[in-house]
């Protein structure tokens, strides 16, 4: 059965075989639910293969590129090929797929060895998702420059046609290198220096490109707002309001419970609970909303998120 799963490469098949054996000795019914799951995930990623083989009309891959470099995001959808919009819906049932493996597992209480590897699928599946949106908030850039909006509309491109075997570590593993230490450290907030969350993550991560981007020559204060909200968690105008509370107040620090309660933050606020690949997407975009926000409202604070900042340097950099 393994061999029909051309979607997957040798890890990814590796797993799901654990997995569904897991499943199958632990809790049958559910074996059988992910059995079909797979399934439907092979008739997706057979409609990937054929919306790319059999793609037509006019233009070539760089009358795509130079499409791509012209449209607005609001307009985004009705331009892009139809092996891009399908290719997308794969990979969003392909992290489902892997979350419901997860889920299966640790209800009927399956070797934690064998869920922790599905969920580092699932992870890298949601990383490579929003890599993907990365590249498109770029391109779409209606202030970008030409030459880096055509180098994130090839890295798209390049994406779009390998979908099946396309993952953020062979397009941007910086960024996933990145995402992972930010899962992994908690921010502490204190007196908003940042020295621990910024320690924590270099100690996290052996690649520190991205952070030698802040902290390496005349970075404007927009990048740096984007860096702390990257860093603490925090929207820039709740930085800004705690940071008045700290100056305002005799305490000169303050703890993530007390920055919450300042702010007037709960648990269902912007900032998703704690934990996880899809809570690093979450905080991705929702300082994305308040980024674009910002741009087209002329407010104080980064126009653009962290991670925009710093790809965009690269792509300057490598064009």
């Amino acid at each position: 059965m393994s061999e029909a799963w051309f979607f997957f490469d040798d890890r990814e098949r590796a797993t799901v075989r654990a997995a569904l054996d897991a499943l199958a000795d632990h809790a049958p019914p559910e074996a059988k639910l992910a059995e079909d799951a797979l399934e439907r995930l092979g008739r997706a990623a057979a409609l990937v293969v054929d919306c790319a083989t059999n793609a037509h009309g006019k233009g070539t891959s760089e009358t795509l590129v130079d499409l791509l470099c012209r449209v607005p995001d609001w307009d985004l959808d009705l331009h892009v090929p139809t092996k891009a919009v399908v290719g997308n819906a794969y990979l969003v049932m392909k992290i489902n797929f892997f979350k419901g493996l997860g889920y299966a597992l640790e209800g009927c209480g399956g070797p934690l060895d064998v869920r922790e590897r599905v969920l580092t699928e699932a992870g890298q599946s949601i990383y490579t998702k929003l890599a993907e949106e990365l590249f498109v908030a770029i391109v779409t850039d209606p202030a970008g420059r030409r030459n880096v909006k055509l180098h994130a509309a090839r890295e798209l491109h390049h994406i779009w046609e390998h979908r099946l075997d396309a993952e953020i570590d062979d397009f941007a593993p910086v960024l996933e290198s990145v995402w992972v230490a930010r899962d992994r450290v908690r921010p502490v907030v204190g007196t908003l220096q940042g020295t621990h969350e910024f320690l924590r993550l270099l100690g996290t991560t052996t690649d520190h490109s991205f952070f030698d981007h802040f902290v390496e020559g005349d970075v404007p204060r927009e990048e740096v707002d984007a860096f702390e909200e990257f860093l603490f968690g925090i929207a820039y105008e709740q930085i800004v309001q705690i940071r008045e509370h700290l100056a305002s107040g005799p305490h000169g620090a303050v703890s993530a419970e007390q920055a919450d309660r300042i702010v007037g933050r709960k648990g269902d606020s912007w900032v998703p609970s704690w934990g996880g690949p899809q809570s690093i997407y979450s905080s991705y975009k929702k300082r994305k909303v308040k980024a674009h926000y910002r741009a087209l409202t002329q407010a104080p604070g980064p126009k653009k998120t962290a991670e925009e900042y710093v790809m965009i340097a690269f792509l300057d950099r490598d064009a």
